[in-house]
């Protein structure tokens, strides 16, 4: 998909809200017709009441505008509820979207997993429900104020617009010297809190090995970075912010006082000099509750803009035509893999043909390309070239809901998430109770869910304290298995088990070839390799050898005498 669609996401929400938005500049309308009461109110009670000396003229004009008043304050009530509708509503607009985004960035960029693109769509939903939006709805009318400023007088205009050109003048000089602070302010706030993220994620080793004021030292001189550059911001905008204040008390009191000058000389009614001066008020408010907003409004500008490169860097993915149920032969063509923020290929040249069924062991040393071939087979690091097929289609090709539930994978770092233990079985779909038993049963850890607190109903968290590390990995075992998958990937499975969870693993294994599930086991022991029909050997990001099992441990074994008679040869 093209990257404009990029405006369709984030301009689409707010298309999408046109008609709240209409109503909300149709209330905004009447709201400052209705802000015309006040002057309109002192104009008659100065020179009509007290000229008259009319209490009843008094007890109407003041029944008036108390009922003028009421009706703005319901109105205004009315256009804040629409405006916090609009927000909720682009939020479930986007929302879905920006998660996806942020999910897809962080299996593709693992340096970059952070939720800030959600606490971007807040800070841009709480803007839209401040005081900020409502100048800008407002700020139309300042001319339309200031031209009823021309009819009480040409001195009164012409002596508005010169102190609104010097309001916006100072709003302009505002932007100008805190944008820049501002957006680096938010970006070192960003990093600040990606790093405690981080550390917390590790709180057990940093708090084992007194590693904690040394981290927090490092996140300290972040959060430093963060707070000078927002104070600097904060300095310089507030200074604006006071200056736009003293400058607007200032016109409203020389207007009082060219108003006197003028009801002095009578070319003026002393209503009109009081109405002039809240009229005035009421044209630069806009102005200076722009410039007293202008925080929120870079914060929530910045965010638009994070919000745009991460939509930009993740388009929405369209729907594939859905293809046939997968049996699992899986074809690997000449596949490139670079991994995300680096230069180098970890695999170059990899070619495979695995058939339905069959069980294939993966073995070679750290770095060779072991795990990153399992990224690769699963569709979750794209290919720089060549291709991964599942029946003859490529993995890309697939729609991932619909791939999904016919692939298993057991990662190196198990991840279970906050839910119950057959929740996290099931994968977080509808829990079907027959399905999770026979997933745990076929991961031998049945008998083990069973003596946990509430067995299957056992609250467990991403961090599974409650659990070992065996636990956790047979769980997760359990959770690749449910459904009875197609192609199952185990990185590692055995990394973290006793020899009873050895000797369960086994016994899955023989279960998976039973069922003709086509299986991938990448282990440094060599215990389980009695199970697999094939062995593929890595070494630095190639197939060194591949084919039956028994074949290859020849030529591993004859590859080894080799090197052991070199090895012994006289220099």
């Amino acid at each position: 998909m093209s990257n404009t669609t990029v405006k369709d996401d984030l301009t689409g929400a707010l298309k999408a809200s046109k008609r709240g938005f209409i109503a909300a500049g149709f209330f905004s309308l009447f709201i400052n017709l209705l802000m015309l009461t006040s002057p309109l109110y002192m104009l008659q009670v100065y020179d009509r009441v007290v000229a008259s000396r009319s209490l009843e003229t008094l007890f109407f004009l003041t029944m008036i505008m108390v009922l003028m008043f009421s009706v703005m304050g319901t109105l205004e009530w009315v256009r804040s509820r629409i405006l916090v509708r609009l927000s909720n509503q682009m939020d479930q607009y986007l929302s879905q979207r920006v998660y996806s985004a942020m999910f897809e960035l962080g299996v593709r960029s693992p340096n970059q997993r952070t939720s800030q693109p959600l606490s971007d769509l807040t800070s841009l939903r709480q803007f839209m429900t401040g005081n900020g939006l409502f100048a800008f709805f407002d700020a139309p009318w300042m001319p339309i104020y200031i031209g009823l400023l021309f009819i009480f007088h040409p001195a009164f205009g012409w002596f508005s617009l010169g102190a609104a050109i010097v309001l916006i003048i100072v709003a302009v000089f505002n932007e100008k010297t805190t944008k820049k602070l501002l957006t680096e302010a938010n970006g070192e706030n960003v990093k600040a809190q990606s790093l405690a993220t981080g550390n917390l994620r590790n709180a057990e080793v940093l708090h084992a090995m007194g590693m904690l004021p040394n981290i927090m030292g490092r996140w300290y001189q972040q959060h430093q970075t963060f707070l000078e550059k927002q104070t600097n911001a904060s300095d310089k905008a507030g200074i604006f912010s006071n200056l736009s204040k003293v400058l607007r008390m200032i016109f409203q009191s020389l207007i009082l006082g060219l108003g006197a000058y003028f009801v002095v000389i009578n070319e003026m009614s002393p209503g009109m000099m009081i109405a002039g001066s809240i009229l005035m008020g009421r044209a630069l408010a806009p102005v200076d509750l722009i410039i007293n907003s202008w925080t929120g409004f870079n914060n929530a500008r910045a965010s638009y803009g994070r919000l745009s490169e991460v939509l930009k860097a993740i388009p929405a993915n369209e729907r594939n035509m859905q293809l046939p149920t997968p049996t699992g032969r899986v074809d690997v063509e000449n596949l490139l893999v670079i991994p995300p923020a680096s230069k180098t290929p970890a695999l170059r040249g990899v070619n495979l043909e695995v058939q339905v069924g069959e069980l294939v062991g993966i073995v070679g040393p750290s770095a060779a390309g072991k795990s990153t071939l399992a990224r690769a087979l699963l569709g979750i690091w794209p290919a720089s070239n060549g291709a991964v097929r599942i029946d003859g289609a490529e993995i890309q090709h697939y729609n991932r809901d619909e791939l999904g539930p016919h692939i298993g994978y057991l990662p190196q770092d198990i991840e279970l998430f906050n839910g119950t233990v057959s929740e996290n079985i099931a994968r977080f779909s509808e829990v079907d109770a027959d399905k999770v038993v026979l997933a745990a049963k076929k991961a031998g850890v049945h008998e083990l869910i069973l003596r946990l607190p509430n067995a299957y109903d056992t609250i467990i968290g991403t961090d599974s304290g409650a659990l070992s590390g065996g636990q956790r990995q047979r769980i997760g075992l359990a959770r690749a298995l449910y459904g009875t998958p197609k192609v199952v990937i185990l990185d590692e499975p055995n990394s973290n088990l006793d020899e009873q969870g050895e000797q369960a693993l086994a016994q899955t294994l023989q279960i998976l070839k039973a069922q003709k599930t086509t299986t991938f086991v990448i282990s440094h022991r060599t215990s389980i390799l009695r199970s697999i029909d094939k062995l593929l050997v890595m070494r630095e990001g190639q197939v060194q050898f591949f084919g039956p099992r028994d074949e290859v441990m020849k030529k591993l074994a004859v590859q080894k005498a080799e090197q052991e008679k070199l090895s012994q040869a006289p220099a």
